[in-house]
């Protein structure tokens, strides 16, 4: 007979521990300096989901698909022509889907100077995932990437944020040079797997920076924007301006299909422009910022 599974509260000091200790965040690898003298390091990164969130869940009506499409056709162009006025290297983390639906797409970041990352096949969720499955995609995913743009991924971001147990033995066996995915901190640091250091970067999210969370909309569920785009800007500029107080990262995630319209590029700008206001912020890609940071370590 099989024995039912043991709840929480029953585990042994043994079990907790090992599920707390799977992936912990290690030595802080924020550098004693940022490149020409600046005093903050800014990555600005974008996740072109488009119509994958919704493929992933089987949701598969017109609507649901131009919600999706108006990330790619409105709001790529002009988030690319943002970037651009202001001299912004960003980060892209692509769905292998997406790039395979608009491979110039794909094609148009790295041409512009930007990073194309990992993010996952068509926007599973990693946790519920068998670990052959969540590899299998993992590598699928980076190789449509680099037969699509012509380079290999570095870095990787989790659909989602969305952690398995498995997700950086896979990463570690991949060679990625960092993962994007995790909140254990605000600043770079390396990764250890059951206390075993990795040498994989992090470059911490944070749910404050993100779009998603303030406008997201859901028509059938209760879902809803509950704050307004300059309310948002406010935070978003007072993470950044702690950030360069204490001379280290701003770190911030966009959705071309939540961030593209009007009101809320308004927002982008603004940010954008605040930001490049002073003279000592290095803008950097999140693959830039790895490497500065291990080299720094070394």
């Amino acid at each position: 007979m099989t024995q039912p599974e043991l709840q929480p509260w029953q585990w042994d000091e043994e079990t907790w521990r090992r599920h707390i200790g799977r992936v912990r965040a290690g030595r802080s690898l924020r550098p004693d300096s940022w490149p020409g003298g600046a005093k903050c390091a800014v990555a600005v990164s974008f996740d072109s989901d488009h119509e994958t969130p919704a493929l992933r869940d089987g949701l598969t009506s017109p609507a649901q698909m131009a919600q999706g499409e108006y990330g790619a056709r409105v709001a790529v162009p002009k988030i690319l022509a943002l970037l651009a006025k202001y001299d912004v290297p960003a980060s892209f983390f692509m769905p292998a889907v997406c790039a395979l639906l608009r491979p110039e797409e794909a094609q148009t970041y790295v041409a512009a100077g930007h990073e194309v990352g990992i993010h996952g096949w068509i926007h599973e969720r990693n946790a519920l995932l068998p670990a052959d499955d969540e590899r299998e995609l993992q590598l699928r995913s980076a190789d449509a990437l680099e037969r699509v743009t012509g380079v290999r991924p570095v870095g990787i971001r989790t659909p989602s944020w969305d952690f398995s147990e498995h997700t950086l033995a896979i990463t570690r066996e991949m060679g990625l040079l960092y993962d994007s995915s995790l909140m254990a901190d605000d600043e770079p640091h390396e990764l250890l797997e059951n206390g075993e250091p990795t040498g994989v970067v992090e470059i911490p999210v944070e749910w404050i920076r993100d779009d998603a969370p303030y406008f997201m909309m859901e028509r059938f569920a209760s879902l809803r924007p509950y704050i307004s785009p300059r309310e948002v800007l406010s935070i978003w500029r007072d993470e950044f301006d702690a950030a360069r107080t204490e001379g280290g990262l701003f770190q911030i995630t966009f959705h071309p299909h939540i961030i593209g319209h009007r009101s809320r590029l308004a927002v982008l700008d603004e940010l954008l422009a605040h930001i490049a206001g002073h003279d000592d912020v290095w803008f950097a890609t999140h693959q830039q910022i790895a490497e500065h940071c291990l080299a720094s370590a070394a």
